[in-house]
């Protein structure tokens, strides 16, 4: 049984600032990569960032310069620091973890239930 629970949406101006967090829990024996996704109605679920447990990561193009993703493995939690953002990064945020769990040989990808994040003036 393992658990993502995400925090930190809400309403910014554009230009603003926002932290978003996701904490895992449950019985985990490890956690591979970790990432941020974004979805609006009518669109496809996007990548927007993930990052190795070693601290390497990767964004999408959209937000480059703008996001920077960080992790903490003693806390198994993930976090999401956006800065200039535009009302184009209005979308339900979505954390993801890689995990391998008790009682499971392959890894297995997790869900947060996402946090809404509004860019308006």
């Amino acid at each position: 049984q393992v658990h993502l629970v995400e925090s930190g949406g809400g309403l910014v101006q554009p230009g603003g600032s926002l932290s978003l967090s996701c904490a895992a829990s449950g019985w985990i024996v490890s956690i591979r990569a970790m990432g941020w996704y974004r979805q609006t109605p009518g669109k496809q679920r996007e990548f927007v960032t993930t990052i190795n447990p070693d601290g390497s990561a990767d964004y999408a193009d959209s937000v480059k310069g703008r996001f920077t993703i960080s992790r903490d493995n003693t806390k198994n939690t993930v976090y999401l620091q956006m800065s200039s953002l535009k009302p184009e990064d209005t979308a339900v945020y979505y954390c993801s973890a890689v995990v391998a769990a008790t009682s499971e040989y392959s890894l297995n990808t997790y869900w947060g239930q996402g946090t809404q994040v509004t860019v308006s003036s």
